[in-house]
């Protein structure tokens, strides 16, 4: 190992630490600053919004959590039949579904994951490609009102998802494939320095609820952590990085969902 990679590995350790007394902010953080709050989700384009069923109670099944855990487990293969708008619902509630607001101007959200403050950096977007009621195309979930716009009317992406994911060819055969991008500034706004680690354990929050979920409904998924940023970030429309702006946003985590094949 040379010297190079040596120190980025210990720039990067660093990320796992929690607070210790030589780590003091260098300043006060945005919140303590009382500059204004960030909105806890982006804003809708001027596009079609679809809203999504909330009767999904009975989707879920009747698997016992000591069940739901132990089947839990990576799935790679997955049957040809489409997703119920139900059942997409659902996976979509249960990752980052929106349970109350809170605040003087309802700008914190509270949902079925935890996240360090109640901040939520997260975004969801979904390559559909087979899921009933639903043209192919790449969505964006509105967590505020439980439903989806249409991020992008595009028919054909496999291609390029497939490179954007490192060539994972499995992946783009799923109905769906869930993406998760940061907007670091959310959690930056109350945390400063430290919000960047909060952030990547919140995203193994979401993912982990997307596996017990799809344990549920008789799906799998496999969460995917490898992946060409750049592709996967031009693929969304997202700006090129790194950037310091509050309105930088970059992908972070993916998984493909689909029925069992068993």
């Amino acid at each position: 190992m040379n010297d190079l990679t040596k120190q980025k590995i210990l720039k990067n350790r660093e990320l796992l630490k929690a607070y210790i007394a030589a780590d003091a902010a260098p300043e006060p953080t945005d919140q303590q600053q009382k500059l204004p709050f960030p909105l806890p989700e982006k804003e809708p384009r001027s596009g079609e919004v679809i809203s999504l069923p909330t009767d999904f109670e009975k989707t879920a099944g009747e698997k016992s959590l000591y069940e739901l855990i132990a089947g839990r487990e990576s799935c790679r293969e997955y049957a040809p039949e489409p997703l119920t708008l139900n059942e997409l619902a659902f996976l979509l509630w249960a990752t980052q579904g929106v349970r109350k607001f809170a605040g003087r101007f309802q700008q914190v959200t509270f949902r079925n994951v935890p996240s360090a403050g109640s901040r939520h950096a997260f975004e969801t977007y979904l390559f559909i490609q087979n899921v009933e009621g639903l043209a192919p195309g790449i969505y964006h979930y509105l967590a505020s009102r439980h439903a989806l716009e249409v991020w992008e009317d595009r028919k054909d992406f496999s291609e390029e998802l497939e490179r954007a994911l490192g060539g994972q060819n499995f992946a783009v055969k799923a109905p769906v494939v869930f993406v998760w991008s940061a907007m670091p500034y959310r959690m930056e706004w109350r945390y400063g320095l430290k919000s960047h680690k909060y952030m990547l354990i919140d995203a193994g929050h979401v993912c982990e609820n997307l596996y017990l979920a799809c344990e549920a409904i008789g799906c799998g998924t496999c969460a995917i952590g490898a992946y060409d940023q750049e592709l996967l970030d031009e693929l969304l429309g997202f700006g090129p990085g790194p950037s310091a702006e509050k309105d930088y946003e970059c992908a972070v985590y993916a998984a493909p969902v689909g029925k069992h094949t068993k």
